[in-house]
């Protein structure tokens, strides 16, 4: 039986539980994480996910995707999930998501990395996952197109390979003045006097 923290709408753990499967009580949000790895040709690493699976079974996803258990943070959560389904230990302790997402009943982190994968070496958690491949944005796009793809905003893969190299909203920081320079405070007895 997998236990998953149940938070309030400000983000707070509330201290209580809920059985995985379970109804999600009136109010309760949970936590989420995606994991999305990209190779230096630019290419995401994709999964595909068992036709036994409950929920877009059979359907290609982005890389990684899970439910925080009771107790994980947002970072240990992806580490796990990561490690679970392909084998892949990444630490996350220095990582923050590069974008977080409500959803009706929770909260959906994106860690978007960037490093070279060897798919012969990846094991696969044969409960979720049937293979892996790298794909571009356009195949990731056509495939959801067909319907081979779980159906993602379009907008959203884009969104997901744009900022693989760039953090936040902003595609460039603010040139129109420089940017301040910190003060330093000495502490001698001259400038005491």
């Amino acid at each position: 039986m997998e236990l998953w923290d149940i938070y309030d709408r400000d983000r707070n753990r509330t201290g209580r539980t809920m059985e995985r499967g379970g109804a999600v009580p009136d109010g309760a949000m949970q936590l989420v994480v995606h994991i999305c790895i990209f190779n230096q040709a630019g290419e995401m690493l994709i999964q595909k996910r068992q036709p036994f699976k409950h929920g877009w079974s059979g359907m290609w996803d982005i890389t990684v995707g899970g439910h925080a258990v009771a107790g994980d943070t947002s970072r240990m959560a992806a580490g796990r999930e990561l490690f679970e389904e392909l084998g892949l230990a990444i630490d996350f302790s220095d990582k923050l998501p590069a974008l977080s997402l409500t959803f009706n009943h929770g909260f959906d982190d994106y860690y978007l990395i960037e490093q070279e994968v060897d798919l012969t070496t990846l094991r696969l958690q044969i409960e979720e996952v049937a293979a892996v491949e790298w794909a571009s944005q356009e195949e990731i796009l056509r495939r959801i197109d067909e319907g081979s793809f779980i159906p993602y905003y379009p907008d959203f893969i884009r969104l997901l390979f744009h900022m693989r190299h760039k953090p936040g909203a902003r595609f460039r920081p603010d040139t129109s003045r420089p940017e301040p320079k910190p003060e330093l405070h000495s502490h001698t007895k001259e400038n005491q006097a």
